[in-house]
C-alpha cells in the first residue's frame, strides 16, 4: 500500500469517527432522555469510540508535524549546532516512542481481560489501538532518510530502558521472561534514580529546541516513576482514562464546528450582521470586528485560525470604514485571544478537566465571563478611539433585518449550545456533538459552501489542532498522577508559604510568573504543566479556585500577543504580510490596557464571582 493510500485510509477512518460520535452522542441522549430506553453500555460504546478516534487523530496529527511544542529556537541556532540538536532529536524521539509502545502493549495485557467487550469487541483488542499509534509515528517518524543512525540507536535506547515492559508483554504472551530483562530494568530504574534532575532538564531543553511536548511530558513521567521503581505502566492506563473522558471529547468536536464555520460563509454572514447593526455609529465595525473574532475563536480554540481565515476579510471592512490599516491589523491580532474566555472555550474545558477535582468547568465558564466582556470592551474603546472617520452611513433597519435573516442560523449557534449547556438539558459533550452536526448541515446543506467531499477535507483540516491537544492532555495525565503521588503540589505550597505570607504579594508573584510562562509556552502547555502545582498554593491563601482559574487564563489569552515568542504575533505577520516588529508595534497599546483590565480582575475577585 503506497503513502497517498495510506493517507486516504486514515483519513477515512478519521471521518468515520467525526460522523459516529456525535451521532450516537445524540442518539442515545434521545433514546434514554426522551423515548426511556435504556441502551446498555451506551457510556462504554461512545467512551471507547473517543478513544479509538483519539489515536487515530494523535497519528494524524503526527504525519502532518502538527503535534505542539514549545517555542523551538532551533532557528536561531548556528547551522552546525542546528545539526547536533536535530540529531539528539532523532535520537530522543524514537527512543521515547519505542518505550511507550512497549508500556502500553504490557499495560495492555494487564488491565484487561477477554471477558471485557463492548459491542461484543473486546477491550484488550481496543486498547491495542494506543501501542499501535505510538507504533505508526514512529515509522512515520523514522522514514525520513536523514539521521537514521541516530534513530536506530534512539530505538535501541528505548529497548533498554523499557525491559522491564518487555519483560511483562513476553510473561503474558508466553508465561516467563528472561530474566537479564529484569536486570536491566533494575539498572535503569537506579540511573533514573542517580540522574533524575539532568535528565529532566535535558529533556527541558529538548522542549524549546522543538521535541513535541507530549514526548518531553511522556519521558518525564517515565523517569519520575523509575526512579522510584514504580508501576511505569501506569501512564498508558492514564492515557486511556484520559482519552475515554466524556469531557475530553468536546475538544475536538468544537473545534471541529468551529473550523467548518470559519471556512464557509458564517464569517461573511456574521460580520455583515454586525456591521450593519453597529456601522452607522463611530467604531462600530471595531464593535462587529471584536464580537466576530471571539465568537470564532470561542469555537475553535486556536486564536491564530481565527486571525488566518478571517483577518483578511475584516481589514478590508475596517480599512473600507476609514480605518488604518495598520491599526486594523492590531485591532485583529489583539482581539484573536478573547475567545478564550467565552464558553465553550476550548482552554476553559483543558483547565476544568486537568484540575477537575478543584474546579467545576461550568463554574469556570461562569467565572470566566465577566472577565471575558471586560477585555473585549477594552479593545473595543480603544478601537474606536483609533477610528476617526466622520463620514458614516445611516442605520437602515432593513438592511439590518436583511442581514440577520441571512446570519439567522450562524446567530442561533451558540444561542443554542448556551441554552443546552446552562440549562442542563445538554452536557458539555452533548453540547459540542450538536454543534458539529449543526455546522456540517448548516454549511452543505443550507448554504451550500461545501460539496461533502470538501467538507471532508475541511475537517480532516481541523484535526491536528485537537490531535496535539489530546496527546498533550494523556502525557500531563500520567505526570498529574505521578505529581500527587508524590505530594509534590503540597511540598511547593508549603515552600512558597515559607516565603510568602500576604495574599496580594502571592498574586503579584503569580501575575509575574504567569506572565513569563505565557511568553515561553503556549496556554494549553502551560495549563497542563503549571496550572496543577499554583492551585494549592492558591488554596492555602483561600482564593477562589474559579477566581485562580480566570487569572491563569487571562495571563494565557494575553501570552499570545506577548513578544518575542507570542503565537499571534508570528500569525498576523504572516496573514498581513508584515514583519513582525510592526505587528508588535500596533498591538502594544492594546496589550498594556489588557494587562490593565488583568490587574483589575486580579485583585478585584468579584468580577470572576459574581455570577457563581
Amino acid at each position: 500500500m503506497n503513502t497517498a493510500v495510506k493517507k486516504r485510509v486514515i483519513d477515512l477512518v478519521c471521518l468515520f469517527f467525526v460522523l459516529i460520535l456525535p451521532l450516537l452522542t445524540l442518539i442515545f441522549k434521545f433514546a434514554e432522555g426522551v423515548l426511556k430506553l435504556v441502551i446498555i453500555k451506551s457510556g462504554p460504546i461512545l467512551a471507547n469510540a473517543l478513544f479509538l478516534f483519539s489515536c487515530v487523530v494523535g497519528v494524524v496529527t503526527w504525519r502532518e508535524g502538527r503535534h505542539i511544542s514549545l517555542a523551538s529556537l532551533t532557528s536561531r541556532l548556528p547551522q552546525k549546532a542546528a545539526g547536533t540538536v536535530a540529531v539528539v532529536q532523532h535520537f530522543t524521539v524514537p527512543l521515547v516512542f519505542t518505550v511507550l509502545f512497549f508500556l502500553s502493549f504490557s499495560q495492555m495485557f494487564a488491565s484487561f481481560d477477554k471477558n471485557q467487550t463492548v459491542l461484543g469487541i473486546p477491550l484488550i483488542v481496543i486498547f491495542a489501538a494506543l501501542p499501535l499509534s505510538y507504533l505508526a509515528m514512529l515509522a512515520l517518524f523514522c522514514r525520513a532518510p536523514e539521521h537514521r543512525a541516530a534513530a536506530g540507536l534512539g530505538i535501541a535506547g528505548g529497548l533498554f530502558l523499557a525491559s522491564g515492559p518487555i519483560a511483562g508483554v513476553l510473561y503474558s504472551i508466553f508465561g516467563a521472561a528472561p530474566a537479564f530483562l529484569d536486570t536491566w530494568f533494575a539498572l535503569w530504574c537506579a540511573i533514573a534514580g542517580k540522574a533524575t534532575l539532568p535528565l529532566v532538564l535535558a529533556l527541558i531543553a529538548l522542549a524549546f529546541l522543538g521535541v513535541p511536548l507530549f514526548i518531553d511530558m511522556s519521558a518525564i513521567s517515565y523517569i519520575a516513576f523509575s526512579q522510584g521503581g514504580g508501576y511505569v505502566e501506569i501512564l498508558s492506563l492514564e492515557a486511556y482514562n484520559n482519552f475515554t473522558d466524556k469531557t475530553v471529547a468536546a475538544i475536538p468536536l468544537f473545534t471541529i464546528a468551529g473550523y467548518v464555520l470559519s471556512h464557509g460563509s458564517a464569517g461573511n454572514r456574521l460580520v455583515a450582521v454586525f456591521q450593519s447593526l453597529f456601522g452607522w455609529f463611530r467604531g462600530g465595525v471595531v464593535v462587529a470586528t471584536v464580537i466576530v473574532t471571539a465568537f470564532f475563536t470561542t469555537f475553535t480554540g486556536v486564536s491564530g485560525t481565527t486571525i488566518l481565515a478571517l483577518g483578511p476579510l475584516l481589514v478590508v471592512i475596517l480599512t473600507g470604514s476609514g480605518y488604518a490599516k495598520d491599526k486594523a491589523h492590531a485591532l485583529i491580532t489583539s482581539s484573536g485571544a478573547l475567545g478564550l474566555l467565552f464558553p465553550p472555550s476550548m482552554a476553559i474545558i483543558m483547565y476544568g478537566t486537568t484540575n477537575y477535582f478543584s474546579v467545576d468547568v461550568m463554574q469556570l465558564f461562569m467565572g470566566a465571563l465577566i472577565p471575558g466582556v471586560l477585555l473585549s470592551l477594552s479593545m473595543i474603546s480603544l478601537g474606536i478611539f483609533y477610528d476617526t472617520k466622520k463620514d458614516r452611513s445611516r442605520f437602515s433597519l432593513v438592511q439590518a433585518g436583511g442581514a440577520a435573516k441571512n446570519a439567522a442560523f450562524e446567530l442561533l449557534l451558540p444561542v443554542f449550545i448556551c441554552l443546552g449547556f446552562f440549562t442542563g438539558t445538554f452536557s458539555l459533550n452533548e453540547s459540542a456533538a450538536f454543534a458539529v452536526i449543526y455546522a456540517v448541515c448548516l454549511e452543505t446543506f443550507v448554504r451550500k459552501d461545501f460539496t461533502l467531499k470538501r467538507m471532508g477535507a475541511v475537517i480532516i483540516e481541523s484535526l491536528p489542532v485537537s490531535g496535539g491537544v489530546l496527546f498533550i492532555l494523556a502525557a500531563a495525565r500520567g505526570l498529574s498522577y505521578f505529581l500527587l503521588d508524590a505530594n509534590i503540589p503540597a511540598r511547593v505550597s508549603e515552600l512558597v508559604l515559607t516565603f510568602v505570607s500576604s495574599k496580594y504579594v502571592f498574586l503579584i508573584l503569580l501575575n509575574g510568573v504567569l506572565f513569563l510562562v505565557g511568553c515561553l509556552m503556549d496556554a494549553f502547555s502551560a495549563i497542563m504543566i503549571v496550572s496543577p502545582l499554583i492551585i494549592p498554593i492558591a488554596e492555602a491563601f483561600a482564593l477562589s479556585p474559579v477566581h485562580m482559574g480566570v487569572i491563569f487564563l487571562m495571563n494565557m489569552q494575553i501570552g499570545f500577543l506577548t513578544p518575542p515568542v507570542g503565537m499571534d504575533l508570528f500569525i498576523a505577520s504572516y496573514t498581513f504580510n508584515v514583519p513582525v516588529f510592526k505587528v508588535v508595534r500596533g498591538i502594544l497599546p492594546f496589550l498594556v490596557i489588557q494587562v490593565v483590565i488583568l490587574f483589575l480582575v486580579t485583585y478585584v475577585p468579584w468580577f470572576s464571582t459574581a455570577l457563581l
